[in-house]
């Protein structure tokens, strides 16, 4: 197998697009901290207008930071390990 040089993020345009369209409360993420999977629906809420903090309901690690700023939307998923859309049937 010959080597492949990689592409640029653009490529992946229609994947995250894809990824994007789901329904993200019924998407399943783990839990960087203790393993747990849940919906992100099921995750504790803290935040208000500005963001949101999503924290795993186990452990209180918090899984996602989702932040509004004058320049768009900012997300941190560093205590999430995986973030899983079923696809539809």
């Amino acid at each position: 197998m010959g080597h492949t040089d990689p592409l640029d993020g653009n490529a992946g345009a229609g994947l995250l697009r894809e990824l994007f369209a789901f329904e993200m409360t019924a998407v399943s993420v783990t839990c960087a901290g203790c393993g747990m999977v849940a919906q992100v629906g099921e995750l504790a809420l803290y935040g208000g207008r500005m963001g949101a903090i999503f924290r795993c309901t186990h452990c209180d690690t918090a899984v996602m930071r989702l932040a509004r700023t004058p320049a768009g939307f900012r997300i941190d998923m560093r205590g999430a390990r995986v973030l899983f859309a079923h696809a539809a049937a």
